[in-house]
């Protein structure tokens, strides 16, 4: 199963939104919140990924919400190793 590269581009993009609203104390200042559902969020546009790869995003997706700058790059580099090339 290939996903287009623009559900991959919804990924970023929700990943980024995701990290732009974490805050570390949001866990104590709100009961209701959980990083796992901000996770579920951004993988919603790759559903039907192979379970390894779902895996391995989640992971990365993680880290970048909690901590962009150190985890970016993985997160682009996992993109475009499972996105389909660009088509010209």
């Amino acid at each position: 199963m290939t996903i287009p590269q623009e559900q991959f581009d919804d990924l970023l993009s929700r990943t980024a939104l995701a990290a732009l609203f974490y805050y570390p104390e949001i866990a104590i200042d709100d009961d209701d919140y959980s990083i796992q559902k901000d996770i579920a969020y951004c993988l919603v546009p790759v559903a039907g990924i192979p379970d390894e790869h779902a895996e391995r995003l989640r992971i990365a997706v993680g880290r970048v919400i909690t901590n962009p700058t150190a985890h970016r790059s993985e997160l682009l580099a996992l993109v475009i190793e499972l996105a389909p090339p660009p088509t010209e």
